[in-house]
């Protein structure tokens, strides 16, 4: 056997060996070996795919730093010290968060965070110009780029706030990051139900008391939930691919069908694709939160 083949062999043997060790040890050495063998215990049905994707996402906590969740500067939605209640209250009406950083002449001036659940206690109408925000504002917190995203989630924790400004290398605002930027990491994409409410009533009309104009685009999760309905989403994802599946072709405008009770009418369609549906829902289905 030559030397070439004889050093091959002792480092084939070698690699086997490590492999060997590190199963009889049943501990992984790294994380990388950590991840395989949760991916293992998935595919052999011990945990099921949402628990590993969860898993893998606390691993991912422990590796990123807040840089890389951040909502940058230019999106941020702030209000300005000096507005009246008449000017920022539709701003937040608009936005529907919870939380505004409050700013003097530019971002990089942070006075402080504003609560909007923090105006309730005050009975003032749109036009009221009494309200100081000086006096209502939370602190903000200033954090580095650079933080650890786990210990950032630790200190939210610990210390009960949801908000903290981002600040670069310079002291200058770069951003801001919630507690639920993070858990977004661990869990997946958090649907906030303001927002999904406004998108569904934007993509839905009422006609009448049980009929509603509805863009084909409408997913059929987001259907389900407004008219406690039980489509099935198996084959498709929206109301208009629904619709053509059930018709077998691409329908025409003003061709019907029922599905599990509830009356579509193409209302709207081109060559390609249907467009604008109108549903007749049951008797049945009393409560609705389109309107709601």
């Amino acid at each position: 056997m030559s030397d070439e083949n004889s050093h091959s062999g002792s480092g084939s043997a070698k690699s086997w060996l490590d492999k060997v060790g590190q199963w009889l040890q049943g501990e992984p050495q790294n994380k990388q070996q950590l991840v395989d063998v949760i991916q293992d215990a998935n595919e052999r049905d011990l945990i099921d795919q949402s628990t590993t994707e969860m898993i893998e996402g606390v691993l991912e906590v422990a590796s990123l730093r807040v840089r890389d969740i951040m909502i940058p500067r230019s999106q941020m939605i702030t209000i300005d010290i000096t507005n009246t209640v008449e000017q920022f209250l539709p701003i937040i009406i608009h936005a529907g968060h919870s939380r505004f950083p409050v700013i003097n002449e530019d971002k990089d001036h942070i006075e402080g965070i504003l609560l909007a659940k923090d105006l309730l206690l005050y009975g003032f109408d749109q036009h009221d110009h009494k309200l100081e925000l000086s006096k209502i504002l939370r602190p903000a917190v200033v954090v580095p780029e650079s933080k650890r995203l786990d210990k950032l989630l630790k200190e939210f924790r610990s210390e009960r706030y949801h908000m903290a400004i981002v600040v670069d290398e310079f002291g200058g605002v770069s951003g801001l990051v919630t507690i639920e930027d993070i858990l977004e990491v661990i869990v997946g994409d958090i649907e906030d139900e303001f927002v999904k409410a406004q998108e569904m009533r934007k993509n839905t009309r009422r006609i009448n008391s049980s009929t509603f104009a509805v863009n084909a685009l409408t997913s059929i999760e987001d259907f389900n939930e407004a008219f406690n309905a039980q489509l099935a989403d198996e084959e498709v994802d929206t109301i208009g691919g629904l619709v053509t599946h059930a018709f077998g072709h691409l329908p025409a405008r003003g061709e019907k069908i029922t599905i599990d009770g509830y009356l579509f009418k193409v209302s709207s369609a081109d060559r390609r694709r249907v467009i604008q549906i109108q549903v007749t829902i049951p008797e049945l289905v009393k409560h609705s939160s389109v309107d709601s």
